[in-house]
């Protein structure tokens, strides 16, 4: 008789009482801020704002050791001369040449490094909610450890090297095309060259286009978007080779902090979010 009630309350809808409701029922504050859910545009747009500015902060705020970043340089230098790859002073020279095509590199490395970054984060929002959070991870993450780089290892870029023959492209061409040049350069660190930024952004955003998007067309733009990225930083004499390398160490860390913490990489993850679970009905019982 007893069996056959309960069976009659479940057959009717009733649910268990919230005694009876299990450790899974109840997620812990953790497992909730694990769980995809959709992105609030009002909370992104404070945090980003947030972020950057002080992210800007804490990179400017560096002390320049400009003694010990010209130092560093002129080692990184010879290591790459030793390793072979010392090419950027050859392509820098050579792109230089060509008037039209550096001055568009200048703008390409002064916009494209925050345009195309803020495009991927909106596209992202949008079409893909359930794996914003964790892509944002990444790229917060792989900014945040930059900001250690750039305190442990001052470096100057090759424009400033001292006894070498780099060209200034944005002082040369005088477009605004690097904010630690001009009139500009007292507004930013001269010498947080290591890691590049301008290539771990550029990759984060390069991979995300090539695994979410689905438009053939867009995701070999996605891959070829670092790939002209690593140009310009070298032809611009911004950075070194090995200052991209730095970039990526730093990217690979980020996406280790996601998978981390979402036990999955961003993109394996629902591209929508799962609905929120009702919460539970009091228990019924019948007359």
């Amino acid at each position: 008789m007893g069996d056959s009630t309960v069976t009659s309350l479940e057959d009717r809808g009733h649910t268990a009482a919230p005694d009876s409701l299990t450790a899974a029922d109840r997620p812990g504050f953790l497992r909730r801020l694990r769980t995809p859910r959709r992105p609030r545009l009002w909370f992104e747009i404070v945090l980003i704002a947030v972020s950057y500015w002080t992210y800007s902060l804490i990179r400017n705020a560096v002390p320049e050791q400009r003694h010990d970043a010209l130092r560093n340089a002129d080692w990184l230098w010879r290591m790459e001369h030793h390793l072979g790859i010392a090419v950027e002073e050859s392509v820098n020279h050579a792109v230089n040449s060509v008037t039209w095509l550096i001055v568009g590199m200048n703008y390409y490395y002064a916009t494209l490094h925050f345009v195309v970054t803020l495009g991927v984060l909106v596209w992202l929002y949008r079409w893909h909610p359930g794996r914003y959070a964790a892509t944002r991870l990444v790229l917060f993450a792989t900014t945040g450890v930059a900001l250690v780089g750039y305190y442990l290892c001052p470096l100057a870029p090759p424009r400033l090297m001292t006894g070498s023959t780099f060209v200034d492209t944005v002082m040369v061409h005088q477009t605004w095309g690097s904010m630690a040049s001009g009139d500009l350069k007292h507004m930013s660190n001269q010498y947080a060259a290591m890691p590049s930024m301008h290539i771990g952004w550029s990759v984060w955003c390069g991979l995300t286009i090539f695994f979410l998007a689905r438009a053939p067309w867009a995701r070999v733009l996605g891959l070829l978007y670092p790939m002209a990225t690593l140009t310009v930083i070298v032809a611009t004499a911004n950075h070194f080779w090995l200052d991209a390398v730095g970039g990526l160490l730093c990217l690979a860390f980020g996406f280790a902090v996601a998978r981390l913490w979402y036990g999955r990489l961003p993109y394996a993850l629902p591209r929508m979010p799962a609905p929120a679970r009702p919460a539970p009905s009091p228990k019924v019982y019948a007359p």
